[in-house]
């Protein structure tokens, strides 16, 4: 199964190297695809040094920050244009462990459109965030699949691996939502063209090095996203109850 494994950085230096070493040494088959929006501060310079450059990784440069959603689309139209298998999203930060990779890929072989690494499955797990930030990832999960209707325990979770196919039936060019609100897009799109999904637990850890890159706008779009998503699913599915009463 050809893989390409996408990494979005911002100013990721301090961290971009270890990743690479990880991904190296638990997926060493897959292709890396860097996706570098404006760093100063040498994160390209490091990509470019990585042995293996210009092959197996390849970096996207681009001069403005446009975000993690746009990243990520930007990532799965060259993953489909050059044939691959499967996609898999991480974060260059260290907060995914790449030895949890090779299980997710080994579920992707097996058919599952989209495979999520969770941290509120049993044996999930997150370490080192603050009791506020945790209780407002934990709250924004179940709210997205009270609203939306998804029986997924983490929605925004970043480490995913989507099967090629599962991409191609999602209308790319029509996801907008960045941070937060990409990934509960992305999900919630995936289960409307009734992909299958499985959650595997993960450790999510919290950034060491670098400066997160999470803001209340992030967090205020994907709220203002998920309320209307519900509300436009509401009202769609009452005309359609009245359009079926009608025709009776």
């Amino acid at each position: 199964m050809r893989t390409l494994v996408v990494v979005p950085t911002h100013d990721e230096a301090d961290n971009i190297a270890e990743l690479l070493d990880g991904l190296d040494n638990h997926v060493p088959d897959a292709d890396i695809l860097v996706i570098d929006d404006a760093s100063t501060d040498g994160t390209r310079a490091i990509v470019r040094a990585r042995r293996g450059f210009g092959g197996r990784v390849q970096l996207v440069e681009r001069d403005q920050k446009l975000g993690l959603g746009d990243a990520y689309v930007h990532a799965f139209g060259i993953a489909l244009q050059n044939g691959y298998d499967a996609v898999v999203e991480i974060d260059a930060d260290l907060s995914h462990d790449p030895a949890v990779l090779p299980t997710m890929l080994d579920l992707a072989r097996r058919d599952i459109s989209l495979v999520i690494g969770s941290r509120y499955v049993p044996g999930g797990s997150v370490v080192g965030w603050p009791r506020r930030r945790t209780w407002l990832s934990r709250w924004g999960n179940r709210y997205a699949a009270i609203a939306l209707g998804l029986a997924i325990n983490d929605a925004t979770a970043g480490y995913r691996v989507y099967l090629a196919d599962t991409l191609r039936r999602i209308d790319l060019e029509a996801v907008r939502a960045e941070g937060y609100g990409f990934q509960i897009e992305m999900t919630y799109r995936a289960v409307a063209t009734g992909c299958s999904i499985v959650e595997v637990p993960i450790t999510f850890r919290d950034r060491i090095a670098g400066d997160s890159k999470m803001s209340g706008n992030i967090v205020r779009e994907a709220f203002l996203l998920v309320t209307w998503w519900a509300i436009r699913d509401a009202v769609t599915l009452q005309r359609r109850r009245r359009a079926y009463q009608h025709h009776d």
